[in-house]
């Protein structure tokens, strides 16, 4: 959780470095507050976890006690395996609440209330482990704001426990703080802890009450536990509430639970213990290419020397390291002996990373050393057989072409051997390896190089290091049961947990017959169990805090996951029916989902919001953060200058074009969920073509944008700096021109009347009435004895504004979005920032990773924006070159292109 409010009234001066927005040549300043006009009223996080399954309900109510408005941003971290269902928000008595539905309906939505200068936004989510959803909005003077946000979750064993996870970064101090976890589980508890990661300060404040089959975890600091000191106003929360636990088990064929409120769904968990390991043959396959060079390399083999010394006796193995060529410590496979442990450790200590990346022959010898020993009968017919595969790359020699290395993976791999991909970083291609290592019963994990790789890495190697069942087969009476979940598996780890989930028919017996079979290290076992389908409807009807209903969420919660998988992997003509049964079971059981939206709209007016779940989890806006976008803030003014896109108090997502400083230019373009950034080198006195819109017809108006370049006082580093001193508007058919300079506005015309320019202490809204036009301009004061700087002007133009389809210019071209791919992220030579390849218009950019200032919410200080930066003067990204742009008066239009 992380709450932050921006004032709008923060204190401005004039000629001193800070930021103002051009007043028509008079200087605002107001008093900093002395104390924060936002009053965080209300925290509360509650958990209710019912058989593994979470719902967890965030809320806040916020008060602004200003006598102006302020900007509040909510942010909440949720689990990457969570679904949002629902987000709730009240604003001024305006009550905005979410409804799922498919995407493209919603987004249609979504746009014909942009486009009707209607409420419209977009909720991202983007990050590692964790979700960031983040909304950000303009609480009005003396109100309050609420917001809930929604999400369900299965929680997975992992190394004998469930695991769930609160994140808690307030910022602020929170008047009423309180986190609760209520767990009910009908086997039983057998183990609960939640360990304090908040520092010594919280020490005892994290309370655990554990019965028989309840638990209840709290966390509820008063103000004065949570200030980092006895005087201090910032808090000292900063970290999680994790609770773990772990559930008896009386018998080894699981547990069935089964719920007829929920439509007559049951779950199977299955998580048998006591059971001796299967032995092991396993190829580890490490990249060594050049990219693994460094701290990579280093964390790397501090893992593998843990992970090697972790291996049994009866277990074989061997490994493989690549890049453009494959080598092979051993051919065999060979006996874990504490000699051959010794000597592949030494083996892994002298690699030294170098060359290129050969994906497709390192798990092809790989697969070949395994099907060799097992043809010579080298492995035990109850023995498993796994790759472990390690890159931090996508593949540069030898096969390149990722369908065709996931063909020859297919093509060769034996059904009892199993793929597993690690793939460390950004630079790898995520996507490609989770659908190798599902198409080939294993799995892929993301391994954070800018965290601690190495313990990430013996944390998976601890998840797969025991297989207890290989074959598993659970199985149910037909006539009774349909529509089962997954209930064949390929193997069952030690500390895991399996679990299918299905619907009972109408002619139902009063005992659910599961039977479980599978292959253990020493015989065929066979598991059955009987269940009764008619007591835990009323056992749960007493429980204050349980999901009543568990069983049907949890039931789709794991057709979808399943299906999802699925489509990953099949061919195109199939995906077309999978998409249709995610679609449906998204929309009737209200998840949000890669093919569903989540639209939030007004129940007194009809204004919109638009959430979508990330399409690209690894090309995500804004590296991680992510929500409701920024908003131009309302100032006070007379309604009658506010187009209707203004009117609302909700904060809205402009798709917005904004240029700032050197002139840098920054694109959000909405469909790919991308911000690009790029600078336009010229020379002063220049005018560039901002915007050109004339057209045929009976356009109410035609509008040119320009700005005239001002140099720099000197060169700063050998390079003198240029930025826009004057904005030209000219609008044709209102006989009406605009210039906006550093120190004065002029309006030139015969009909003046059409626009209304609002001048406050914080910005400039200039309102054309009747086009549903805004523009925004910001002048920035330099010091008057700085050095090398000189006052300038920022312009920014939403989307929203109502342009034709032929608009041109630097900024206009964007309002015809352009296709763009974002892909072979990779270390720049700034270890930094970031480099990718953009694919847009037919060319293949480099491009990096950076941030750029906007201005419109904090004008004093800005508002990092993370963007793709585009080199050479956005060349590739604009349509020609620079020069194309060039006009010679300031109320000229750009010829036609």
């Amino acid at each position: 959780m992380n709450l932050l409010f921006k004032k709008q009234g923060s204190s401005l001066f004039c000629n001193h470095g800070v930021r103002e927005i051009i007043t028509a040549s008079v200087c605002f300043s107001a008093q900093v507050p002395l104390e924060d006009p936002i009053i965080i009223d209300s925290y509360k996080v509650r958990t209710i976890i019912t058989s593994r399954f979470a719902e967890t309900v965030f809320s806040t109510k916020v008060v602004n006690k200003d006598s102006s408005a302020q900007t509040l941003q909510f942010s909440v971290q949720i689990p990457k395996t969570a679904y949002i269902t629902n987000f709730t928000m009240m604003v001024n008595d305006i009550t905005f609440v979410g409804s799922v539905q498919e995407k493209n309906a919603a987004r249609r939505l979504y746009m014909d209330a942009r486009r009707e200068g209607k409420a419209a936004g977009i909720i991202r989510t983007n990050g590692y482990d964790m979700e960031n959803f983040k909304a950000e909005m303009n609480v009005p003077a003396g109100s309050i704001t609420t917001f809930e946000l929604h999400c369900q979750e299965l929680l997975q064993r992992h190394l004998g426990f469930y695991e769930q996870v609160t994140v808690l970064r307030p910022g602020n101090l929170v008047k009423n703080l309180q986190i609760d976890v209520y767990i009910y589980e009908p086997e039983g508890i057998r183990t609960i802890e939640a360990p304090n990661m908040l520092g010594t300060q919280f020490d005892g404040l994290i309370k655990v009450t554990q019965g028989e089959h309840k638990a209840h975890v709290s966390f509820k600091p008063t103000l004065d536990q949570q200030r980092k000191c006895p005087n201090c106003s910032d808090s000292a929360i900063d970290g999680s509430i994790v609770v773990r636990y772990d559930v008896k088990r009386e018998l080894n064929g699981g547990s069935i639970q089964v719920i007829f409120i929920a439509d007559g769904h049951f779950v199977h968990f299955f998580a048998p213990s006591n059971l001796p390991p299967l032995p092991k043959n396993i190829i580890f396959v490490i990249d060594v290419s050049g990219s693994m060079w460094g701290i990579k390399m280093k964390q790397t083999v501090e893992a593998m020397k843990t992970i090697l010394d972790d291996l049994r006796p009866e277990d074989q193995f061997t490994i493989i390291d690549f890049n453009h060529n494959v080598r092979v410590w051993n051919k065999l496979l060979l006996p874990a002996t504490s000699f051959n442990v010794k000597d592949a450790k030494d083996y892994v200590m002298r690699i030294q990373p170098s060359g290129g990346t050969n994906i497709n022959e390192a798990i092809l010898t790989a697969i070949h050393i395994l099907t060799e020993a097992n043809y010579l009968g080298y492995l035990d017919e109850r023995s498993v057989s796994l790759i472990v595969l390690v890159s931090d790359g996508d593949p540069t020699v030898g096969e390149i072409k990722l369908n065709n290395i996931q063909r020859n993976v297919r093509k060769n791999m034996q059904d009892d051997f199993s793929l597993f991909c690690l793939g460390i970083g950004f630079d790898v291609d995520y996507d490609f390896l989770e659908r190798i290592a599902l198409e080939n019963r294993g799995l892929a994990r993301r391994i954070y190089a800018n965290q601690n790789a190495s313990s990430q890495l013996m944390n998976f190697y601890e998840e797969v290091a025991t297989p207890l069942l290989k074959k598993i087969n659970i199985l149910y009476e037909e006539a009774f049961v349909t529509d089962v979940t997954q209930n064949v598996f390929d193997k069952y780890f030690r500390g895991s947990e399996l679990v299918v989930a299905g619907k009972l028919t109408d002619d139902h017996p009063s005992l659910l017959h599961g039977i479980v079979t599978a292959c253990s290290a020493n015989s065929d076992l066979r598991f059955e169990i009987d269940s009764p389908t008619d007591k835990l409807d009323d056992i749960l009807a007493k429980q204050k805090f349980a999901l009543k209903d568990f069983t049907k969420q949890l039931w789709a919660y794991l057709t979808i996951n399943q299906l999802l998988a699925e489509r990953s992997v099949t061919k195109r003509m199939q995906k077309r029916n999978i998409t249709q049964r995610i679609l449906n079971l998204a929309l009737k059981h209200q998840f949000v989902t890669p093919m569903t939206s989540l639209l939030v709209q007004s129940e007194q007016t009809n204004q919109r919001l638009l959430a979508d779940s990330p399409t690209d989890t690894r090309n995500g806006c804004c590296t991680g953060t992510s929500g409701i976008g920024r908003k131009l803030p309302p100032p006070s003014k007379p309604d009658w200058a506010l187009p209707p896109i203004q009117k609302t108090m909700l904060t809205v997502s402009f798709c917005s074009f904004l240029v700032e400083n050197d002139p840098h230019f920054i694109i959000h373009l909405a469909q790919s969920q991308q911000d690009v950034c790029f600078n336009i080198d010229s020379q002063p006195g220049k005018i560039l073509s901002l915007v050109s819109d004339r057209t045929k017809g009976e356009r109410e108006m035609e509008v040119a944008v320009n700005g005239r370049l001002v140099g720099g006082k000197k060169p700063k580093n050998n390079k003198l700096n240029t930025y826009f001193g004057t904005i030209g508007l000219t609008f044709t058919k209102r006989n009406l021109r605009i210039e906006i300079s550093t120190d004065k506005i002029v309006l030139i015309g015969a009909n003046h009347r059409g626009a209304g320019i609002i001048l406050t202490r914080l910005l400039l809204i200039l309102a054309i009435h009747y086009t549903e036009m805004v523009f925004l301009i910001l002048l920035h004061r330099a010091w008057k004895h700085h050095p090398t700087n000189v006052d300038f002007l920022g312009f920014y133009s939403p989307h929203s504004n109502n342009f034709s389809a032929d608009v041109h210019g630097l900024i206009g071209q964007f309002t015809q979005e352009p296709a763009v791919k974002i892909f072979n992220i990779r270390p720049g030579s700034n270890t930094d920032k970031l480099q990718a390849t953009m694919e847009v218009k037919g060319h293949n950019l480099t491009v990096t990773r950076g941030l750029q200032k906007d201005y419109r919410l904090n004008v004093v200080n800005g508002t990092d924006v993370h963007c793709w930066f585009i080199h050479n003067s956005g060349k590739g990204f604009i349509d020609g070159h620079y020069k194309d742009y060039l006009v010679p008066f300031l109320h000229r239009f750009l010829p036609r292109p």
